[in-house]
């Protein structure tokens, strides 16, 4: 599926309010805890397990590879 068609399916309709609980230094970090406890950094297996942390990356980052990237592990 095209990456553009699968963010607009993941976008929430007008007037709607993302849930966004993390600050980006708090993305950033959790990214780092994750990678430092040998956590899977794939943006699939982040999605299901830890679906707070996505949303709040791509509301903060372009894509899940730009915060990871932020974080300095890429």
């Amino acid at each position: 599926m095209n990456e553009l068609v699968k963010i607009w399916k993941e976008t929430p309709e007008r007037g709607e309010e993302l849930d966004i609980t993390m600050a980006s230094d708090e993305v950033i970090s959790r990214i780092k805890q994750l990678q430092s406890g040998g956590g899977n950094m794939n943006k699939k297996q982040i999605k299901q397990q830890e679906p707070e942390l996505m949303r709040s990356a791509l509301y903060y980052f372009p894509s899940w590879e730009h915060a990871v990237k932020n974080a300095g592990l890429l």
